[in-house]
């Protein structure tokens, strides 16, 4: 089995996937946050930062693009591949608001017509392996086939389906039979993505699904670390690793970003995640969500290691 950590905006950039990469080996690819490339030709502020080669080395990272015009998915995809990426993966599962309203991510997903001019023009001229991540449809599964059919006339490196429509958003439960499809008559290699949040949910998946070849894995491997480890049969997170973990996605941050003040939104949504790991952490929510201040975090930080047990392994997590 491939597993891959999921992209999830504001939450797996470089300092996360390097030092996720460290600690916890196991992941085969890391795909970043969506780009959105733009007339411009030119990559800017921190998109830029987060795909430079030195920022990611040794780290197996695909990058992700949002797009509707295949000629702005081709010039950041040529700069891409210049840099070295082999992979490129185009976005067609964000279920964002103001994303669907301009016809991206999700939203192509009603348009057929546009999105075949879109894979005409990347696949006619990709220059590297283009990988797609979708979404079943964008109101209802029982638009998959027809996209199926679609996807099936590209020669797509391979085909991650979150099992939700766009308007399942992330509150309604993944609706994993939908998968059954995809495995019966994908032309190309397929990836499950949708609420493989614990080990437990992986089994029964895998059990359920044994010829799977990929898993992409998202809110429960930033909430749990240790998940892919966990799922491979070793052990669970420990409360010291944990600890070492956080403190140094926080220096690291606290450097990326030039202060520990300005690293902090990084880490609240990095503990929006990791909180669900620990008994009786309501009570310790608000706080972490309201503080500004860089030694009241830490202090907070300090009583939820000292106080706070960990969940029972396998308890399901509540975001």
């Amino acid at each position: 089995m491939k597993f891959y950590f999921a992209p999830m905006e504001g939450v797996t950039d470089h300092v996360l996937r390097n030092l996720h990469h460290r600690y916890f080996p196991g992941v085969d690819k890391y795909f970043t946050p969506f780009f959105s490339p733009t007339e411009d030709g030119r990559f800017a502020g921190r998109s830029k930062r987060d795909f430079l080669p030195e920022a990611n080395r040794g780290v197996p990272v695909v990058p992700q693009l949002l797009t509707k015009k295949a000629e702005d998915f081709l010039w950041a995809a040529r700069a891409l591949a210049d840099m070295g990426y082999e992979e490129i993966n185009l976005n067609l599962g964000c279920p964002s608001g103001t994303v669907v309203a301009k016809g991206k991510g999700s939203g192509l997903l009603s348009d057929l017509e546009g999105l075949e001019r879109l894979l005409d023009g990347i696949f006619a001229r990709a220059p590297a392996r283009i990988s797609v991540k979708t979404r079943l449809g964008r109101k209802a599964p029982e638009e998959f086939p027809r996209l199926l059919e679609l996807f099936n006339r590209y020669p797509i490196g391979e085909l991650t389906i979150h099992c939700r429509v766009r308007e399942d958003l992330y509150r309604r439960p993944a609706r994993p039979e939908a998968f059954t499809l995809a495995l019966a008559e994908s032309a190309n290699p397929v990836c499950y993505n949708g609420d493989l949040t614990t080990a437990g949910r992986y089994g029964d998946f895998l059990t359920r699904f044994p010829q799977t070849e990929a898993v992409m894995l998202g809110r429960g491997l930033t909430a749990d670390p240790a998940l892919v480890r966990r799922i491979q049969g070793g052990p669970g997170i420990g409360r010291e690793e944990l600890r070492a973990y956080d403190e140094e996605l926080f220096e690291g941050y606290s450097s990326d970003f030039g202060s520990r003040k300005n690293a902090l939104g990084r880490m609240k949504e990095h503990w929006f995640y990791q909180l669900c790991l620990f008994e009786q952490a309501e009570k310790y929510e608000k706080k972490l969500k309201k503080t500004t201040d860089p030694a009241e975090y830490e202090s907070l930080v300090a009583r939820i290691f000292g106080e706070l047990p960990l969940r029972a392994e396998g308890a399901e997590p509540v975001w």
